[in-house]
């Protein structure tokens, strides 16, 4: 019986790794996300010469650090899309492992460079955020669990999975970092859907956030500080999200002008979380528009390629590592425009940061391999299950 593919492509005998690579991978999210990198240096020549000045450092330190970490980060990409899925689901389960322990050592070993959250360990030339490598680790487990329950005789899964995901929000709440925490609900909440969630488990994760966000403005000035900030219908100049909406406005709809902008010398995270905000200045709606184009076409087509995938694992570790890359994007765009409140996060491949980078570099490498063209299951294996 003949086989079933994504369009036309099937494996050829001996064919090359990387010829059969280059063959099966979608080049149209490989050609978004190396447009997202390019963006991102370019953005990183105008925002970061303020900081380096700032610090004493050579003008292009912090963009000559962004390009050795984009290596990093597209050789990781790279290796983790030419893998085959089941060796990358044991690879995850490992590192998953391995990075919760390094999150869970945070409060004794780790440091908060005078941020007010443990989040970081420094070695000295350069620092690890772990929860950046933990979160699409920690959806490979997810799905890899869930996924697990649907077979006959097989774990409880989502029940594991629900347990896990308490953990790691009861370590990334305590440093405190909410935004990493709401991703990792995010993440978990899409694969369970997919998975077949009832609704009033659902609703319950909707609750257990809101009743989470209650207690969180009572009990830590930060993040009551940061609630408050949105909820005033006005805006101090003065802080980050005032002048990152000053600069959103004066670049308009053509921008200012290339290194014409004012707010890269002002903004402390203009680099960083607010790095859209540079771009909207000196490049205008024009860009930005363009930027949630790249966006938006990474997220519909994984989906859209997901929905042909056979194989459970694949499809929700797909789901769940697509809605995770959307939901930080979204997150960082929303907060420079005051939609969301304000949270540090980094916009992927555009922001400049070593672990956020390499982590995502990762995060895509899983996700340009489970979006891969590959032949399914024979239709006997389909109406068993599609199981291997």
């Amino acid at each position: 019986m003949t086989e079933i593919a994504h369009g036309a492509v099937v494996v050829l005998p001996g064919e090359a790794i990387l010829s059969r690579w280059w063959r099966t991978v979608d080049k149209v999210v490989l050609g978004c996300l190396v447009t997202l990198f390019a963006i991102g240096i370019l953005l990183g020549l105008a925002a970061s010469v303020p900081l380096a000045e700032r610090n004493g450092l050579p003008q292009f330190h912090y963009v000559e650090r962004q390009l050795v970490f984009g290596i990093l980060a597209f050789a990781v990409m790279l290796v983790a899309s030419m893998l085959q899925p089941h060796v990358l689901r044991r690879l995850g389960v490992i590192a998953f492992g391995i990075t919760l322990l390094a999150v869970m050592a945070l409060p004794i070993a780790g440091t908060d460079f005078g941020k007010g959250a443990t989040r970081w360990y420094s070695l000295g030339f350069a620092s690890v955020q772990p929860s950046e490598f933990l979160k699409p680790c920690f959806v490979v487990v997810t799905a890899w669990l869930m996924a697990a329950a649907h077979e006959p005789n097989g774990p409880p899964g989502k029940s594991i999975s629900a347990c896990l995901t308490l953990v790691i929000l009861g370590f990334l709440v305590t440093q405190p970092d909410f935004g990493q925490a709401m991703l990792t609900v995010i993440a978990w909440s899409s694969i369970y859907f997919v998975a077949g969630a009832p609704i009033a488990v659902l609703t319950g994760v909707v609750g257990a956030i809101a009743l989470t966000g209650m207690v969180a403005y009572q009990n830590s000035e930060h993040f009551a500080r940061r609630i408050d900030g949105f909820l005033n219908p006005e805006i101090d100049p003065r802080t980050q999200l005032g002048y990152a909406t000053n600069a959103i406005r004066e670049g308009g709809f053509f921008g200012t002008g290339v290194n014409e902008g004012r707010v890269k010398w002002t903004l402390p995270d203009a680099h960083t979380d607010f790095i859209i905000a540079v771009a909207a200045e000196e490049y205008g709606l024009i860009m930005v528009l363009f930027i949630v184009a790249l966006f938006a076409t990474i997220t519909v087509r994984c989906l859209i390629r997901l929905t042909r995938e056979r194989d459970m694992f694949i499809r929700l570790a797909g789901t769940g590592l697509t809605v995770l890359f959307a939901a930080q994007a979204f997150i960082n765009l929303g907060v420079a425009v005051r939609l969301l409140p304000a949270k540090g996060m980094t916009l992927p491949f555009v922001s400049y940061g070593g672990s956020s980078l390499i982590a995502m570099g990762g995060l895509a490498g899983m996700l340009l391999c489970f979006t891969r063209t590959r032949p399914q299951n024979e239709m006997r294996d389909h109406l068993l299950g599609g199981r291997e």
